[in-house]
């Protein structure tokens, strides 16, 4: 990875975007949103996370977060990024045998499947954290945030 898009500072601010791979739409279900939500305050709840702004786009996410002292904001995102895959890729598999198969395809990961890790890949990897380091910025991003959705009609 990039030293470009490392958390240098675990504690700090930081404008985040999750992609899910090949920028698939599908966040257009609710029930993937409800996913991502409940993890996001479990996050919250037992990962010391702070959250100040985030929407949720069919392809994507963006969110301003912070960990709280003790805690690292990488870890936080490892954990969420990796449950969160697990739980969407489950419910994929269950949902529709049919469709949902078909979906599923778009996740496959032959490489990981051969070496014995995971067999599906959900998120890009990376997340491109920026870190907000003035109020200006910080108003930016939020701003960002509130009309992503409204520009996305």
């Amino acid at each position: 990875m990039s030293e470009k898009y490392k958390i240098r500072d675990q504690n700090k601010l930081h404008f985040l975007t999750f992609t899910v791979k090949d920028w698939i739409d599908i966040f257009i279900d609710d029930n993937y949103k409800m996913i991502i939500i409940k993890s996001l305050n479990f996050c919250q709840q037992n990962k010391g996370m702070e959250i100040f702004g985030y929407c949720i786009m069919s392809t994507h996410i963006h969110i301003i977060a912070r960990v709280k002292e003790n805690y690292r904001l990488s870890d936080c995102i490892r954990d969420f990024k990796k449950y969160t895959s697990k739980a969407i890729i489950k419910h994929i598999c269950q949902k529709d045998k049919s469709g949902g198969m078909a979906l599923i395809d778009n996740f496959g990961n032959k490489r990981a499947a051969k070496s014995g890790k995971d067999r599906y890949t959900f998120w890009k990897e990376g997340n491109h954290p920026v870190e907000i380091t003035s109020n200006k910025f910080f108003d930016q991003k939020l701003e960002y945030i509130h009309n992503n959705p409204v520009k996305a009609l």
